[in-house]
C-alpha cells in the first residue's frame, strides 16, 4: 500500500498496521487480554456474601441509586461484588491526593519536574502505596456495610477476609492498568474506567427502548429528544477535544558561513481542553468521596444530611461537578503547560512570538492565552456536565441516570486519545518500513 508520509494515516492504513505490524497488534492483543481479564474477575465472588439479601437491604435502605453511580465507574463491581469491586477508583482517588500534594510541597514538585524519570518513579511508587492504603480503608467500608445490611456474618474471620480480598483485587487491578500503560495501547487507568461504562451501557440501552414500546407517544418523543442531546453532545465534546489555538512563532534568521536562512514562520499550539479526560475522571472520583465518608460515619446525622443534599439526582449535584471540573481543569493545565519554561525553550531557540518581546513579556502573553482557553473549556465541560440532567428532568426519561455527561465526556475523551495513540504507532511503523527500504 502506498502512503504519503506528509499525511495522517488513513482508517485502511490503520486497520492494516493492526493486522500485520507485530508491535502494534502485539499491544492490542495485550490491550483487549487484560480488559477481558478485569471484566471477568469482576464477576469472581467474594465468597461467604450472602447477595440476595444485600440486593434485598439495598432496595430497602435506599442505597440503590448510591450505588447504580458508583457502578457507572466500577463497572458493577459493586453490585456483583467481585473481587474487582473497587476497580481502578482507589488508584485513581490516589492520584488525585498525590497530584494535589505535587502542587503544595516544593520536595514532591522538585522530584516531578527536577528528578527527571528517577523522580517519577519515586512518584509514582508513592502513589501505589496511597492506593494500597485508600483501598483498605475502602474495603473496610464496605465490609463494614455488608455487616449492617446482614449481608456477611460479623466474625472476624469473614470480615478479614473480604478486606483482603477487595484489596488485593484492587491492586491487582492497579498493576493491569500500569501493564496496559506501558506494553499497551492507551492510558491504562482512563480504559479501565472507559470498559466500566461502556458494560453500563446494554442495560441502560435495554431499559430506553422497552420505554419507548410502551406505547405512549409522548414518551418515543422524550427518548427521541433524549437521544438527539447526547449525540449532540459528543459531536460538542469532539470538537472542544479537538480544539487548538495556534500563537504564531517566527525564528530568527541564522548565517551559516556565508549562506543566511531566512526566518522561518510556525505557530505554537495550545489546546483548548489542555486536560483532556482527566480533570472528568477525577472530578467523578472527589464526588464519590463523600459517600465512602457516609459509609464509614453511618450513624452521624449530620454527614448523612449533608450526603442527601449532593447525591445524584439534586440540585447541588451538577453544580459541585461543575466546580470540581473546572478546578481540575485549571489545576491540570498548571502542571501540563508551563509559561516560563515555554518561554525560555523559545528564547533558546532563536525564536519568538511576533510582537512580544522575548523572556517575561512571552511567558506572561503565553500564561495569558492559556487560562482564557482554560476558562473556555472548563465552562464547555461544566455546561455539559449539568445539560444532560437538566434534560432527564424535563423529559422524565430517566434510564441513562447514573451515566450522565460525565461518562459521556469520558468515552469520547478516551476514545479521541487512544485513537491518537494508535495512529502514532501506524507513523512510527511508516518510518520504520521506509528506513528499511
Amino acid at each position: 500500500m502506498v502512503v504519503n508520509r506528509d499525511k495522517a494515516p488513513s482508517a485502511q492504513e490503520t486497520f492494516v498496521q493492526m493486522a500485520q505490524a507485530a508491535g502494534l497488534r502485539g499491544r492490542l492483543l495485550v490491550t483487549v487480554g487484560l480488559l477481558i481479564l478485569v471484566r471477568l474477575g469482576i464477576y469472581l465472588p467474594i465468597p461467604g456474601i450472602d447477595r440476595v439479601a444485600f440486593q434485598s437491604a439495598l432496595q430497602g435502605s435506599g442505597l440503590g441509586s448510591l450505588v447504580s453511580f458508583l457502578d457507572v465507574l466500577a463497572g458493577g463491581g459493586i453490585s456483583a461484588l467481585g473481587i474487582f469491586a473497587l476497580g481502578i477508583l482507589p488508584y485513581i482517588n490516589a492520584s488525585i491526593i498525590i497530584q494535589l500534594m505535587t502542587a503544595a510541597i516544593p520536595q514532591l514538585e522538585d522530584l516531578q519536574k527536577n528528578e527527571g524519570e528517577a523522580g517519577r518513579r519515586k512518584i509514582s511508587q508513592l502513589t501505589r502505596f496511597v492506593a494500597l492504603g485508600w483501598a483498605i480503608l475502602n474495603s473496610i467500608m464496605i465490609t463494614t456495610l455488608l455487616v449492617n445490611l446482614k449481608a456477611l456474618s460479623p466474625e472476624f474471620s469473614s470480615i478479614a477476609e473480604t478486606v483482603i480480598a477487595l484489596t488485593a483485587g484492587s491492586m491487582f487491578v492497579m498493576w493491569i492498568s500500569e501493564v496496559i500503560t506501558e506494553r499497551g495501547i492507551g492510558n491504562g487507568a482512563s480504559l479501565l474506567i472507559f470498559v466500566s461504562i461502556v458494560s453500563t451501557l446494554p442495560k441502560s440501552l435495554g431499559q430506553t427502548l422497552e420505554l419507548a414500546q410502551s406505547g405512549d407517544s409522548s414518551i418515543v418523543g422524550r427518548v427521541i429528544i433524549l437521544l438527539l442531546v447526547f449525540l449532540v453532545m459528543i459531536v460538542s465534546i469532539v470538537f472542544v477535544q479537538e480544539g487548538t489555538r495556534r500563537i504564531p512563532i517566527i525564528s530568527a534568521r541564522r548565517q551559516v558561513g556565508k549562506r543566511t536562512y531566512q526566518e522561518k514562520s510556525s505557530y505554537l499550539p495550545l489546546r483548548l481542553n489542555q486536560g483532556g479526560v482527566m480533570p472528568i475522571i477525577f472530578a467523578s472520583a472527589m464526588l464519590s468521596l463523600p459517600f465512602a465518608l457516609g459509609q464509614a460515619f453511618s450513624n452521624s446525622q449530620a454527614i448523612a444530611t449533608v450526603i442527601s443534599y449532593i447525591q445524584p439526582g439534586t440540585w447541588l449535584y451538577p453544580l459541585l461537578q461543575m466546580v470540581l471540573i473546572v478546578f481540575f481543569s485549571y489545576f491540570y493545565s498548571s502542571l501540563i503547560v508551563n509559561p516560563v519554561d515555554m518561554s525560555q525553550n523559545l528564547k533558546k531557540m532563536g525564536a519568538s512570538i511576533p510582537g512580544i518581546r522575548p523572556g517575561k513579556a512571552t511567558s506572561e502573553y503565553i500564561e495569558r492565552v492559556l487560562n482564557r482557553l482554560t476558562f473556555l473549556g472548563a465552562g464547555f465541560l461544566g455546561l455539559v456536565a449539568i445539560l444532560p440532567t437538566a434534560v432527564e428532568g424535563a423529559t422524565q426519561v430517566r434510564t441513562f441516570q447514573g451515566l450522565g455527561a460525565t461518562s459521556i465526556l469520558i468515552l469520547v475523551g478516551v476514545a479521541i486519545d487512544t485513537a491518537k495513540q494508535i495512529q502514532t504507532y501506524v507513523i512510527s511503523q511508516r518510518y520504520e518500513g521506509m528506513v528499511k527500504q
